[in-house]
């Protein structure tokens, strides 16, 4: 019986240290199959190009009548290190919520300018088979409906490669700015649809800052961006503070957006008039579409300076109570003073001799004759 738990542990020695022996040997074979994996990697790039490869564009651009078409080449490359089915497509633009270029989802239906956009043979969509670092030209052509309504029509193109990552699947995309101008009345345009300002005000009443927050929305037809410049005055049109400038980013047709400029170093003065200007821009690589004009608009806000008048009520409330003791006090003595003279002048009767007469003279009632 007192065998048995020694030959117990006599097995289990050999067959722990033959655990740990394939254990370890796991781990070293695992290893550079771990390193292999962790080597790969997945990239992709697009961009305009001629016939044969990429040209220095940053976007493609075009101006095409109602009905017309343009040819154009789009090089796609593999810059990862596995070998990759690329899908090629055309799709819509729009402005996210913080201003950037967005694109419709992968699997979203274009309506706009990016269903004018075919490849070989009709197609809306392409894929490409390319193995590490090669590439490929693709030729487009676009097709501008012959009752396409005038202006910039935003799309991008589009390079989508999908992996999985465990049960996850993964759509990696990179896209080209795509911008189709239909000849016309163009109205470049930006409006400032509303303005509010507020004034947040420091413990020195001689500092603090103004808070103007105010929608842009592009009114026209072309897309466009815009230099702000944002200030404020006071009475009289008497500047207060310095000017902040920023840069809009470019916005498309029908777009809005909300910003928020902060003017600082504005004293609290009480009337404040705060205001924005905005010049719209073209992007260098954009089509000119023509004058452009400067856009304006204003509010009244009030920085009361309630230390200051804090302040001044009490200085009034001070001097108040001076003047009203120095009346008193002035009252106090005129009083004191009548009261003195008119004690002196009783004490003067109270001590003064009483008289008495020593003159010749008849008593009434006297007979006495000479």
């Amino acid at each position: 019986m007192l065998l048995i738990p020694a030959l117990n542990r006599a097995v289990r020695r050999p067959l722990a240290a033959a655990l740990a022996t394939l254990a370890l040997a796991g781990v070293l074979v695992a290893l550079p199959v771990a390193s292999a994996h962790a080597d790969d990697t997945d990239g992709i790039s697009g961009a305009p190009s001629s016939e044969t490869a990429s040209d220095g564009r940053t976007r493609f651009s075009y101006s095409v009548e109602p009905g017309q078409q343009v040819t154009d080449n789009y090089v796609v490359q593999n810059t990862g290190t596995t070998a990759r089915t690329l899908k090629v497509f055309a799709t819509d633009a729009y402005n996210t919520e913080d201003g950037s270029y967005g694109l419709l989802d992968t699997d979203s239906v274009p309506t706009d300018g990016g269903s004018w956009v075919t490849f070989d043979g009709g197609a809306t969509s392409l894929e490409i088979p390319l193995d590490p670092g090669a590439s490929q030209v693709v030729p487009f052509t676009v097709t501008v409906p012959a009752d396409a309504a005038p202006g910039d029509h935003a799309s991008g193109m589009v390079i989508s490669s999908t992996s999985t990552d465990g049960q996850i699947l993964v759509d990696r995309r990179v896209a080209t700015r795509l911008y189709i101008r239909v000849p016309g009345d163009l109205e470049p345009a930006l409006t400032i649809s509303s303005i509010a300002a507020d004034y947040q005000g420091e413990f020195n009443p001689f500092t603090g800052q103004t808070n103007i927050t105010f929608t842009v929305q592009n009114s026209g037809n072309v897309a466009l961006g815009a230099t702000m410049v944002a200030g404020v005055n006071t009475y009289f049109g008497i500047g207060a503070g310095e000017q902040t400038r920023q840069d809009l980013a470019e916005m498309l047709p029908g777009a809005t957006r909300t910003i928020t400029m902060t003017v600082s170093g504005i004293p609290q003065l009480g009337y404040l008039n705060p205001y924005v200007s905005l010049q719209p821009t073209v992007d260098p690589d954009a089509l000119d579409p023509g004058p452009l004009t400067q856009v304006n608009r204003d509010t009244i806000t009030f920085a009361v300076p309630w230390l200051l008048l804090v302040l001044i009520v009490l200085g009034l409330g001070v001097w108040g109570f001076l003047v009203l003791r120095r009346r008193r006090d002035e009252k106090t003595a005129r009083d004191w003073i009548a009261y003195t003279e008119a004690e002196a002048r009783r004490k003067a009767r109270e001590e003064a001799p009483v008289a008495v007469g020593t003159g010749a003279g008849t008593a009434p009632g006297s007979n006495e004759t000479r």
